[in-house]
């Protein structure tokens, strides 16, 4: 396990020093998470309910739904109940928990929606051998591997981190634990656990936004066969998974990418893509697509139905 020396507990800035600041955070930030937690519960039960949403793109919606909500739910509770606190103290055991959940489910998310655009490109590309390609045990394994792949990319995180060893100071700029500010306050060279890092978080968000933009581009260029009803759909259903795309996969890339360094940016860049992402995603999926609608309105008059009786 390596050295762990003195610290036994981190202290964390959180985002703002004023306390006025600090009670808007608790009022906004708790408000966010509870539509968060809402609106993804919301889509999973209408996916898991209907009848009509069984095609791999809701299958893999749902399993974004899910990781939407506890990829927030790793740091934002935390943070929200540090606004009245004013020492914001996490253990080291804590701390390294917050940092494995947070990458986990950051993690597979970003392998879900390339796993989604892989479906996008079958569909679209391939529509005549889509049922046969995107089968159940298909789906099932993409899902599997992503929810996997975030699991090792966390685990190889976490490990380099804990193994490191802290002797002090132990505050933390920042409002949960990250690895770019706990290698900073290592008793120990980093360079190494830098670039790894880098390699590791970065690459993956590099490498996963240049597949996801080949595959819009091959879409794009295949949709000029297709008659104008299915350009306008394919491109509604496109368009939603590069919202989502663009709000998952830039912020960590300009956080990771670059050498093991914290800027003054980079808890406001961080926060985005923790809160904004989940919040928006079920909005993005169901504003854009009227089946999803319907089997919403459905399942509404099904429990209205149900209450009257």
């Amino acid at each position: 396990m390596g050295v762990r020396s003195d610290v036994t507990e981190f202290i964390l800035f959180g985002l703002f020093q004023s306390k006025e600041m600090q009670h808007a955070c608790f009022v906004i930030f708790f408000l966010f998470h509870v539509l968060t937690v809402l609106e993804n519960l919301l889509v999973i039960t209408t996916i898991n309910s209907s009848k009509t949403l069984k095609s791999p793109m809701y299958f893999f919606l749902s399993h974004l739904s899910f990781a939407d909500i506890c990829y927030p739910s790793a740091t934002i509770p935390k943070m929200v109940a540090d606004t009245f606190v004013e020492h914001k103290i996490i253990s080291f055991n804590g701390c390294m928990t917050q940092l494995f959940s947070a990458h986990f489910f950051g993690g597979t998310e970003i392998f879900l929606l390339t796993a989604m655009a892989y479906d996008r490109y079958v569909a679209i590309c391939r529509p005549l051998h889509y049922t046969t390609i995107m089968d159940r045990r298909k789906c099932g394994l993409l899902a599997g591997a992503s929810w996997l792949a975030g699991f090792l990319h966390s685990i190889l995180q976490t490990l380099l981190t804990v193994r490191l060893p802290f002797c002090g100071p132990n505050e933390i700029d920042n409002f949960f634990c990250d690895v770019h500010p706990l290698l900073k306050l290592a008793c120990a060279d980093t360079y190494m656990v830098g670039l790894i890092v880098v390699a590791n978080s970065g690459m993956i968000s590099l490498v996963s936004f240049f597949i996801l933009i080949i595959s819009y581009v091959v879409i794009l260029l295949n949709l000029q066969s297709q008659s104008s009803e299915g350009r306008r759909k394919a491109l509604s259903t496109c368009g939603s998974h590069v919202i989502t795309v663009l709000l998952v996969l830039v912020p960590p890339m300009f956080m990771y990418v670059r050498p093991s360094t914290t800027l003054a940016a980079d808890k406001l860049i961080i926060l985005f893509n923790i809160v904004m992402p989940p919040l928006l995603n079920p909005l993005i999926y169901t504003l854009r697509n009227n089946k999803v609608k319907n089997a919403m309105r459905k399942l509404f008059r099904v429990k209205r139905s149900l209450g009257k009786k």
